[in-house]
């Protein structure tokens, strides 16, 4: 059956007809970024295309290009092996590679000649990024938003997760970042995503978004960890309308000593973090803070933390960014329990009927 093509910006409105989504590329390239949904095929694996590379420039195109076919086939036959054999013919997968060219090409011509419906995305993944950035700018501003505002340790996460659980639109930033957007956020075992990938997973999210429904989310600053929340979502989240979260101080040390809890356990860890605070609160203060967590006494380490740095940073910046926050309705509680939370979204949800 012959392939046939799709802009990348049809592609975009399309994925959920297709029955698969295949990524051609390297495991390397997939990792840092990919279609939603996508699986990877690749048709010459890492160590193969750097091999074929370095073979076209020191040797020559023809022989690389001999060499490349042969992998190439290799790696295609075991795909097909391990994956399409028990496929029926109306099986519809949508192909891409780096710029859609020889490695998706020879994928799909044989799907396509075993008779499935293939479709190649023109212009591959490069295509694909060009048209998802273009598409943000204009999708994320589309929605109507409430911003969750609350310092440090008030439960904005939990109350969101809250909301979430009783039927409301819920946008986590932090969940798609891995990263609890602080200089203390670093999740231990949880690798950030690549820049493209956190836009590739927000673009995604909001897609399958209500837009005639509310979407709850935490107020963050432009960036969470190291990756930078796109403009024009951040640009909507700033002039939203805006919720306070409050928490005595007691409950919100209390909800970060178990939201933190690596910390505690591996207080080596948490006084090696402690040091990226060294230029903005000084040594002298680092160095107490140190002898607290090694003496076992992070609770107040935490109170310090709130009330010294985490506090003052807040109301800075919730104050010159988001310029609904003097008009938002106040919501309380007096412990960080579940239940609590459960009270708090309900008590939420109910305002906006």
């Amino acid at each position: 059956m012959p392939v046939q093509t799709t802009t990348a910006a049809n592609a975009l409105t399309r994925l959920a007809s297709f029955d698969a989504i295949i990524d051609a590329r390297t495991e390397d390239e997939h990792a840092l970024d990919h279609v939603p949904g996508a699986i990877n095929w690749p048709t010459l694996n890492n160590q193969e295309r750097i091999d074929i590379g370095t073979m076209y420039k020191q040797v020559n195109a023809f022989e690389a290009k001999k060499r490349g076919a042969a992998l190439s086939a290799r790696n295609i036959a075991a795909h097909i092996e391990r994956e399409v054999i028990d496929l029926p013919r109306d099986w519809k997968p949508l192909v891409y590679c780096w710029r859609g060219g020889n490695r998706s090409g020879a994928l799909a011509t044989i799907l396509g000649a075993i008779g499935f419906q293939v479709t190649l995305i023109e212009g591959g993944y490069k295509a694909w990024r060009a048209a998802l950035v273009d598409d943000l700018p204009a999708l994320a501003p589309s929605f109507q938003y409430r911003v969750v505002c609350g310092p440090t340790g008030s439960g904005k996460t939990r109350l969101l997760q809250a909301l979430a659980t009783q039927g409301a639109q819920v946008l986590d930033l932090e969940a798609l970042a891995c990263h609890r957007s602080s200089v203390l956020g670093h999740v231990p075992g949880q690798p950030q995503p690549s820049q493209k990938h956190f836009d590739t997973l927000i673009w995604a999210r909001l897609r399958e978004l209500d837009a005639s429904r509310v979407v709850y989310v935490e107020c963050e600053s432009k960036k969470v960890g190291n990756v930078r929340v796109p403009d024009a979502l951040i640009d909507a989240m700033r002039a939203s309308t805006c919720i306070d979260v409050q928490l005595p101080d007691e409950a919100r040390v209390a909800l970060l000593l178990e939201d933190y809890a690596y910390f505690v356990k591996d207080s080596a860890h948490f006084v090696e973090r402690l040091q990226a605070l060294n230029d903005i609160r000084g040594k002298s203060v680092i160095e107490r803070w140190s002898e607290w967590v090694r003496d076992g006494q992070t609770p107040a380490v935490v109170h310090e933390l709130l009330r010294d740095h985490y506090d003052p940073v807040y109301r800075q910046s919730i104050d010159r960014n988001f310029v609904q926050y003097p008009q938002a309705q106040v919501f309380e509680s007096q412990d960080h329990s579940a239940a609590a939370f459960e009270r708090m979204a309900q008590a939420i949800l109910a305002a906006e009927r």
